[in-house]
């Protein structure tokens, strides 16, 4: 069995995360903590893998104060920045056995949308993106938007495309955020859960890419699937992005 403590089990993802580990045959809950608990319950002789769903302002520390605890971690709160990844690198440099696992999404479908973004855009002239949640969600641009950008901006270096056409001259805060070049749009609104539609375009024609997730119980078979890769392959270091455990 492998024993899974949860960071931020009372939330709304944590709740979801321990009932998908009580549902697998696999796979226990170890330690339940929330805002206030100690880590000192957390040790590598009742945990082989934590979960992280917490949020942005806490979760780099809750991460390295498990490395420090030689406690490997799944992190599905976003919020992330090269510069926390190099804190979360420097600290593991003293830890080689721990790994530490962050996805800025953990639906397939999301996955698959971002990955197909890429292949999509060193063949056309123009890419934005369009990302939908519910207005409880505390950071904008969400996480895997930020994280698509960057993957459709690769594969338009990659294929020495120029500067996306824009001749706006005025009104340009309505244009959304620039993000390595790509137009991103954040839209909150009561009903939506997660979702993401990736437009991209040549002149008489457009492709769209979009992923839907209408319920929390979608990032589940993610979350899982990391767990059971971390903790059965013995993953060590930072791995960013779940496309890294489904053989893109």
């Amino acid at each position: 069995m492998i024993k899974v403590s949860v960071i931020g089990a009372h939330g709304r993802m944590g709740r979801t995360v321990v009932g998908a580990v009580e549902s697998a045959e696999d796979m226990e809950v170890s330690q339940r903590l929330d805002a206030g608990d100690s880590f000192d319950l957390i040790k590598p002789d009742n945990t082989d893998i934590a979960v992280d769903f917490t949020v942005p302002s806490v979760t780099l520390s809750n991460v390295l104060e498990l490395i420090s605890r030689d406690v490997s971690v799944v992190v599905g709160t976003t919020g992330w920045t090269e510069e926390k990844y190099e804190k979360i690198r420097t600290a593991l440099a003293d830890h080689p056995n721990v790994g530490v696992f962050i996805a800025p999404n953990f639906a397939i479908s999301a996955v698959l949308a971002d990955y197909f973004a890429g292949v999509a855009a060193r063949y056309f002239e123009s890419a934005e993106v369009i990302e939908l949640h519910h207005p409880d969600k505390v950071d904008a641009p969400s996480g895997t938007a930020i994280h698509t950008a960057h993957t459709i901006a690769d594969a338009r270096r990659a294929a020495k495309l120029g500067s996306i056409p824009d001749g706006t001259q005025n009104g340009t805060s309505a244009r959304g955020e620039v993000i390595d070049g790509i137009h991103v749009h954040a839209v909150r609104l009561r009903g939506l859960n997660a979702h993401e539609e990736v437009l991209l375009g040549n002149a008489g024609e457009q492709l769209t890419i979009r992923a839907d997730s209408f319920d929390r119980g979608s990032f589940m078979p993610g979350v899982l699937l990391a767990v059971r890769t971390m903790a059965q392959q013995g993953h060590s270091g930072l791995t960013i992005g779940l496309n890294s455990f489904l053989n893109l």
